[in-house]
């Protein structure tokens, strides 16, 4: 087993300023290179408390406020506008940084785009489920429709 610091909240395996032991090959060919999480070290330990620190800044605290902000999000419609080929095939996909603005900019609240998750990559136009986990037990499921710009 080896020992890794997360840095982003993976699911299954903890949030971002936990420590936790995984398979050697699982932090050194999939964790480590997508900036997941890093080696654990004496030096590395000084960094998780800061990791939790901004943690903890970003998260919403109680289950009630994330409930509300749930309740705010499944009543915005959302709509994301970019380029598309003839055949409704995006120039691209489209990313949880992108959702994230379009929720804002369709007058939602603000969601960090680490919450947001894409069961497969964007790549046509049309209507899809997003879901975005606001708390470890409240996700909110919403559509979003992709039309061409």
């Amino acid at each position: 087993m080896s020992k890794i610091i997360l840095t982003n909240e993976v699911s299954g395996l903890g949030a971002a300023g936990d420590i936790v032991d995984v398979k050697p090959g699982y932090a050194r060919n999939y964790l480590i290179p997508r900036g997941f999480a890093i080696a654990w070290t004496k030096g590395g330990e000084k960094d998780v408390e800061q990791i939790r620190r901004a943690r903890r800044i970003r998260e919403i605290h109680s289950l009630e406020d994330a409930n509300a902000v749930k309740e705010k999000l499944q009543t915005v419609k959302v709509k994301l506008s970019t380029r598309a080929g003839d055949t409704g095939r995006l120039f691209g996909s489209i990313t949880p940084a992108d959702i994230a603005a379009a929720i804002k900019d369709a007058g939602g609240p603000a969601v960090d785009k680490r919450r947001v998750e894409v069961a497969a990559p964007i790549k046509t136009l049309g209507a899809h489920r997003i879901t975005v986990r606001l708390h470890p037990e409240v996700a909110a499921v919403l559509d979003l429709e992709v039309v061409a710009a």
